[in-house]
Order: C-alpha cells, then structure tokens, then sequence
C-alpha cells in the first residue's frame, strides 16, 4: 500500500512496500544536454493557435483528451467544486519564438478564476507533448490554479509506441542535445520575460517526466545564475547527469521507484545529497512512469501520492 505520510512533509526516503509488480521499461534517455543561448522574445512572437475549454475536445492535431482528474479532495483549498474547477481551465497551441528553426511549438493550460499567477513549466517523456497522458497530467496541475506550459521537445517527431524498438537509438541520435536545451531555454525566457511579467506572482517552477526528468536537471544546472526557478519535480528522469548536483539552486522533488532501470536509485540518492534543498520518494516495487502511466491498482495509489507530493511541493515553493 501506499505510505500514509502527509505530503506537505515529504522525507528524504520513503519506506513504501507494496507488492512488486515487474514493468516493462518506457523508452526515455539522452546524453546529457549542453546549454544554449537563447534571446529576450517580445509578446508578438508567441503566436496562439487554438483556444479551447478543459471539457472533452477533439484536438485537431492530437488524439482526444480525456479529462483531468480533479477529485473534490484536490481543490478543497480552491474557492470552486470540482466540476467547475475542471472548467476553469483553457487549453491553447502556441507557437514561441521567430522563425521556423528557432521557434518552439508549446501547450499552454491557463487556470482561469483559481490562478495563482504562477508558471510551471512541463517537459515530457519521449512520447511528446500530444501525448493523451502527459496533456492529462498536466491538466490536474492547472486544476489547481497554475499556468502550465508544455514544449515540443521533439519538434513533431516524438517517439511512437507502435515503432519497433530496433529504431529507438537512431530516433534519439536524432533529438541534438544542444538543440532540445535551447528550446527549453526559449521556453523558459518567454514564461519569464513575457508571460509572468504581467502576472501577480514572479515564481516558475519546472516539472519532468523520464525524457524530460533528465532535461530538469540538465536545465536547472544552467539555471543556476540566473535562478528563474523556484523549485522543480522530477519524476524519474532517464540519465540524469548526477555531477551537476551541486549546480542546482532551486529545491528539487525527486520521485521514482525502486524497480526502475531507467532511473537509478544511486543516481536519485547522488543528487539528493548534492542538490541543495533536494529530497527523494523512492517507492518500493514501482517501476518506469508509474506515476503518470499507472499499470496497476498498487500503481495508482502510489501516483495518486506522487501527485499529492508533488502539489505540496509547488505551493510550498513557489506560493507560500
């Protein structure tokens, strides 16, 4: 079962004993990324493609969206029930930057009444940012009165679960390191310089999954003088570089299960130790993506704790 361990106070381990359950491995690594110059973007160069509300929409370049689960337990702290809090997001396709080899296409999820002026920004697994479960995740984030913006990393080529497995190395070989940093880069410069310049609340903060867990890191090293984050989750990010620890300023959140190939205890423990303000959830018995692809009745309520934990450390970081 799951441990019963309020979120707002998450431990550096968490002694969590489920029955293990043996997953496949998810398809998410890359060498780690190297930085890369990016310039100041005014608001004319983001570029909005489509606006629509959170109910179910038929996206014209993704499949359908299922809906956030938002449970009444999730926005107790909301002035909204949980039906309208589902409502009060809008969901638009933007296109961030000048030029067809600089510009980065992006989600943007806006909470509407419940904002809270702050940024989050969500970089991906391999499977992209159409992707029906990450959109999801990302969804049950803005939920809770945050803006979320989430990259094409991949430029319109994610990886796609019915390729076969013996052409996921060249795929990679493909994503240039130096080219993926500089659109989070982008990315980032905008969320700081444009969109929270009108907003209440200055703070960003940055969340990852496996692909993207491994960029987090890469991405909070670099951001170590300028610090634009406030704080950053990482949910079992694939080859993350451990070395750069002790460039991270920013406190980090990170999740993953013990039964996880892509996502090495040792390395989660390394940084842990190295990064300061950094804390760890190991769930015992958890494999790849249990947080965010759930398998199994014993994953869902670790994800439905990973997601607790995860809320507790944005608001503690970036609005209390």
């Amino acid at each position: 079962m799951a441990a019963t361990a309020a979120a707002a106070a998450v431990r550096p381990s968490l002694p969590i004993t489920p029955p293990r359950r043996e997953r496949s491995a998810a398809f998410c690594s890359l060498a780690p990324a190297t930085s890369a110059p990016s310039t100041r973007l005014p608001p004319s160069s983001v570029i909005p493609l489509q606006r629509w509300r959170c109910t179910a929409v038929t996206h014209p370049r993704s499949r359908r969206l299922h809906g956030p689960r938002c449970s009444q337990a999730e926005v107790a702290s909301s002035t909204v029930d949980d039906d309208e809090a589902c409502e009060l997001v809008r969901g638009t396709d933007v296109v961030i930057g000048q030029g067809d080899d600089e510009s980065v296409r992006a989600y943007l999820l806006e909470a509407v009444k419940n904002n809270n002026g702050t940024c989050v920004l969500f970089l991906s697994d391999v499977f992209g940012f159409e992707d029906s479960a990450t959109r999801d995740f990302a969804y049950r984030i803005a939920c809770h009165g945050y803006n979320v913006l989430v990259p094409d990393l991949f430029r319109g080529n994610p990886w796609k679960k019915s390729l076969p497995m013996d052409g996921f190395q060249a795929w990679l070989a493909e994503q240039a390191p130096e080219r993926v940093a500089g659109d989070i880069d982008t990315c980032r410069k905008w969320l700081v310089d444009d969109f929270l310049a009108a907003a209440p609340s200055k703070k960003l903060g940055v969340v990852g999954f496996c692909y993207g867990g491994g960029r987090l890191v890469e991405t909070l090293a670099r951001d170590a003088d300028a610090a634009c984050f406030s704080a950053g989750v990482c949910f079992y990010g694939s080859r993350m570089d451990a070395s750069l620890g002790a460039q991270i300023a920013a406190p980090v959140l990170f999740v993953c299960g013990d039964g996880d190939l892509l996502c090495p205890v040792e390395t989660v423990r390394e940084l842990e130790r190295s990064a300061r303000g950094a804390k760890a959830a190991v769930y015992a018995g958890r494999g790849h993506g249990f947080a965010h692809r759930p398998e199994s009745l014993e994953d869902d309520g670790d994800a439905e704790e990973a997601f607790a934990m995860m809320k507790s450390w944005l608001h503690d970081h970036l609005l209390a």
